[in-house]
């Protein structure tokens, strides 16, 4: 690889060919402030934050950092007076059409042009004069769109391309440009697949997931509701970084705690019912494969994978599993079994969901989710609005004692926890899959599935036929994906995992709000999935089908695996879904 050496700062540095400042800065530690830079997402140079000094021998001018290339013998400085007065203007100018209401703003505290504003020490009313306005958009359940809150940074509209989607975009030019749908129609009327993507990257406040905590405040309060709360399994693994913990913590015990403290009557684990969606999933590839279904079987855990799949290949809906998502199994069988079992009307339960997707919030209204009369799940939030609802609490969450979930819808095996992981259901579908009809008794380590590549394959021998598998996550992979199975499957999968967020649950568009900088570098996807992969090691159950909450279920209530009882409760349909209205 050729190196150019440079100075920056007047430390000496020397960084590939081809590398831009800021790759070159971040490679020994200075980190140059940005706004709208993602890397290999969003490399635009708009934002003019990122802006230093540059001699290349023709004395120091301005350049954007994100953008501009390295030379040999360039030097850079990153942080003179004149480059602090440039930013400190651009800064200002974004505030005066900026709506200030940080006080009520979810993103204060976490918001990066509040921090930047703060760094520079920023004279918001510098710049006073017309300011847009514009109506907010809560068209979709899962959304909020304040554009008096954009900056134009064009984060949301790079990785809503870069999930394929693409339903948002600049509208207008110069001083009236704003972020929004084609025609200025609602982001209802897109085929918008609510992955939440765009919550995750926005610097600011300008799009946030809609908050339903409201909704279990009262919940809460009602002395007439037994109010049952299920958490997923990759919460855990991100809930700690709302009050402070590192990126990888694994804080179960706590989060639990906390939710008691909330007043949930019950406080369970999805984990229970992501052990029910193998052990069905299993029995339907099975089938499939037994009696000449409909392959390679595609996994329907993902509502927003699902939505995709309705939204731009509604042709292949047949390939999906009929299984319902975890979280609607939970909620399925709080409302049928555990109601019949308390003796509780389900009309009485109010079945909130704590999870690491907006998608969910979708999800829980859709149609055939409704097992007992009564929609499966009541109310999904997301982990931010869980992190929300325990500051409100007052609470210290870093001084909490640990306790453990509910039984018996609190057991789980270290089948389920992996499901939060890109590859991590299918690593617990084939676990259970090699177990009936190859006879294992201990868990297979499906290693080819593991890690954050957006597209995995394995081959495993499932009762003496050879299983290709396949592992997709994010949008775009499960597009590449979906069009290999369109032109005729000519890889031979027989399974296929998709999630709809890159990185799996993890990293949905529900987790926490991580500064782009350390996104850009660090590997959050696999410092989460950790998480979850460490707890399958420790745990002395690690396939879905030796669970006893499982056992009990079928012998006290289901039956039979994929029995017509279950199929009732716990699967459910597609439709084909229209792009544009």
């Amino acid at each position: 690889m050729e190196m150019v050496n440079l100075k920056i700062n007047g430390i000496d540095v020397s960084a590939p060919k081809g590398s831009t400042i800021l790759d070159a800065a971040r490679s020994v530690g200075i980190e140059i402030p940005t706004l709208c830079f993602m890397k290999e997402i969003n490399e635009i140079g708009a934002c003019r934050i990122c802006v230093v000094e540059a001699n290349e021998g023709r004395g120091f001018r301005q350049v954007t950092a994100c953008v501009y290339p390295v030379s040999e013998g360039m030097e850079v400085k990153t942080n003179t007076e004149a480059i602090q007065k440039a930013r400190k203007t651009t800064l200002e100018l974004m505030l005066s059409v900026h709506d200030m209401s940080c006080l009520s703003c979810t993103r204060s505290q976490n918001c990066e042009l509040q921090k930047l504003c703060y760094d520079y020490g920023v004279d918001q009313k510098k710049f006073e004069g017309e300011k847009p306005e514009y109506e907010l958009d809560f068209s979709t359940p899962h959304l909020v769109r304040d554009n008096n809150k954009c900056i134009l940074c064009r984060r949301c509209v790079a990785i809503c391309k870069e999930q394929y989607v693409s339903v948002i975009g600049p509208n207008d030019r110069g001083f009236d440009t704003s972020i929004g749908q084609p025609f200025r129609i609602s982001l209802n009327e897109t085929p918008c697949i609510s992955c939440g993507q765009c919550t995750t990257v926005c610097p600011t406040g300008a799009l946030t997931e809609k908050d339903d905590t409201d909704k279990v405040w009262d919940a809460l309060n009602d002395p007439d509701k037994y109010v049952i709360v299920q958490t997923a399994p990759s919460v855990r693994a991100g809930l700690g970084e709302c009050f402070g913990y590192p990126i990888g913590t694994n804080v179960e015990g706590k989060m639990v705690t906390g939710l008691r403290m909330l007043g949930f009557d019950k406080v369970f684990d999805t984990d229970f019912s992501a052990d029910l969606t193998i052990v069905e999933e299993a029995n339907e590839l099975v089938e499939r494969i037994k009696n000449g279904g409909t392959l390679p079987m595609v996994t329907s855990c993902s509502p927003g994978w699902v939505k995709f799949c309705e939204f731009y290949y509604p042709d292949l809906l047949p390939h999906l599993s009929t299984c319902k998502s975890p979280q609607q199994m939970a909620g399925a069988v709080f409302k049928t079994y555990y109601a019949e079992k308390m003796g509780i009307d389900p009309k009485d339960i109010v079945s909130v969901s704590v999870m690491p997707c907006t998608a969910k919030k979708f999800e829980i209204g859709r149609e055939d989710q409704s097992a007992s009369g009564y929609p499966d799940v009541d109310i999904a939030i997301t982990t931010r609005e869980l992190g929300r609802m325990l500051d409100r609490l007052g609470v210290d969450f870093t001084k909490l004692p640990d306790s453990e979930f509910d039984s018996p819808l609190g057991i789980d095996t270290g089948a389920a926890v992996i499901f939060g992981a890109t590859g991590g259901v299918m690593e617990a579908a084939v676990r259970t899959a090699n177990a009936w009809l190859n006879g294992a008794t201990e868990a297979i380590e499906l290693e080819a599935v593991r890690g954050t590549e957006s597209i995995k394959e394995a081959t495993v021998n499932v009762g003496g036929t050879d299983l290709k598998l396949c592992v997709a996550s994010g949008a775009k992979a499960a597009k590449e994906v979906m069009e290999k199975v369109a032109a005729g499957n000519p890889e031979g999968w027989g399974f296929i995992e998709i999630m709809g967020c890159p990185g799996g649950c993890v990293t949905g568009g529900g987790q926490p709000v991580v500064p782009q900088y350390v996104r850009d570098t660090v590997d959050v996807k696999a410092l989460r999935a950790k998480v979850l992969y460490d707890a399958d090691k420790a745990m002395e159950l690690r396939m879905s089908h030796e669970s006893p909450v499982i056992k009990a279920l079928y012998e006290e209530y289901f039956g039979e695996y994929g029995s017509e009882k279950a199929h009732h409760t716990l699967h459910t349909s597609y439709v084909a879904r229209k792009r544009y209205e």
